[in-house]
């Protein structure tokens, strides 16, 4: 079996793994020994080019004496090597980074989220995503901004689709009176947030200006639920491309610090109250 570019869910998946033999105090060798191996295949485990059977899976657990059985099923799940979805049409259309944005997000079983200065993907229109997408620097040529819209419209199927993720999102007021693409692009986009936030997974939280400083002030991430909170994974944004996180004291931090961000927002009630205000001065 040839090495594959693996995606962030299959690195995460290796990665977890490795944590379990390193916890184990098992070398390498050790362990493709008893699983029946070499070492190459363990490497490649565990760094997701490759992909495991899920009797496999077990194995290791158990040679790794992993008690936690919560982790092997979820674990087990991730089995069988890539399964096609639909974000692989967009495979080397959009960057690799946005593909693995959509693929942790389908993965989840919650959504969290913090934008201070962008409004979260999920829920942009496409004037507004569009508007977006034609700032970037350098720029695009169109028929890239047009896939990467299309991308980013598919992705909200996460929110709107048969199984519906619950999300928490805070935005602050810097995002919400950002004008991408003009007041009435503006206008449209803030009506189109009033209506997903009446969905009964989704719960939008605004930090107003008067409410002053706040952790994570000036950054947008993105928190996905993993079924077991081992495999949670957090993405932010940068100029260069999307950034992962993962490691237990990342994730641990993100989490407090997500806590601490929703007590400071305002009541969804007040929120919604404060997201039509803005939208009736436009």
């Amino acid at each position: 079996m040839a090495p594959n570019t693996p995606s962030i869910r299959q690195r995460r998946f290796g990665l977890e793994l490795r944590r379990l033999r390193e916890a184990a105090g098992m070398s390498a060798p050790a362990a493709a020994s008893s699983l029946g191996t070499d070492r190459t295949n363990i490497s490649n485990i565990e760094a997701g080019r490759y992909g495991i059977s899920e009797e496999r899976l077990r194995r290791l657990a158990s040679i790794y004496e992993c008690n936690d059985e919560d982790l092997v099923e979820t674990l087990a799940a991730m089995t069988g090597g890539r399964k096609a979805s639909w974000w692989d049409e967009y495979r080397g259309k959009v960057p690799p980074g946005l593909l693995d944005i959509s693929e942790i997000e389908h993965h989840a079983v919650r959504l969290r989220t913090v934008q201070t200065s962008h409004l979260p993907g999920l829920f942009q229109t496409e004037e507004h995503a569009r508007a977006m997408f034609d700032l970037i620097v350098p720029r695009l040529p169109r028929l890239e901004v047009e896939l990467r819209v299309a991308h980013r419209l598919a992705r909200q199927t996460v929110l709107t689709g048969d199984a519906p993720k619950p999300y928490t999102g805070v935005i602050h007021e810097s995002a919400l009176r950002m004008q991408f693409g003009g007041r009435e692009v503006t206008r449209a986009q803030l009506r189109h947030l009033l209506e997903e936030n009446e969905r009964d997974n989704v719960t939008l939280l605004v930090i107003p200006f008067a409410n002053g400083g706040f952790p994570m002030a000036g950054d947008s991430i993105l928190y996905t639920v993993a079924a077991n909170p081992h495999l949670d994974t957090v993405h932010m944004d940068s100029p260069a491309g999307p950034l992962f996180f993962d490691s237990p004291t990342q994730l641990e931090n993100f989490r407090m610090r997500l806590d601490l961000v929703e007590q400071v927002a305002l009541t969804a009630k007040k929120s919604t109250d404060f997201i039509r205000g803005i939208a009736k001065e436009l």
